[in-house]
């Protein structure tokens, strides 16, 4: 009997649900803290329209805007920064991966 678990990560994660992108991770976010998109954008400082957009991928943020997002959220401006900069490169068709030194 292994006393190992079983390894599940990002590879993992984004072969069974796809590709994770700024738009899934915060709608991700409000989901799992039950926030109604309402209260979230208020919480956010942004319309609700604009997050709708951001949720759905209509719109993808700024870096500016993302480190803003993850200020909110308390949680790392790099993670929400390099999710925001790899759509960008996605959205022009550029096949280049974004990396985040510390």
């Amino acid at each position: 009997m292994s006393t190992k678990k079983p390894k599940y990560g990002l590879t993992e994660l984004e072969r069974d649900y796809g590709p994770l992108t700024f738009s899934r991770a915060l709608e991700a976010y409000r989901l799992c803290e039950e926030i109604p998109q309402k209260d979230f954008a208020k919480f956010l400082k942004i319309s609700s329209a604009s997050l709708c957009d951001l949720e759905k991928g209509r719109r993808i943020p700024s870096p500016t805007r993302a480190a803003q997002i993850a200020r909110r959220l308390k949680e790392p401006e790099s993670f929400w920064v390099q999710l925001a900069l790899q759509d960008h490169l996605n959205e022009a068709g550029l096949d280049l991966k974004v990396s985040v030194a510390s």
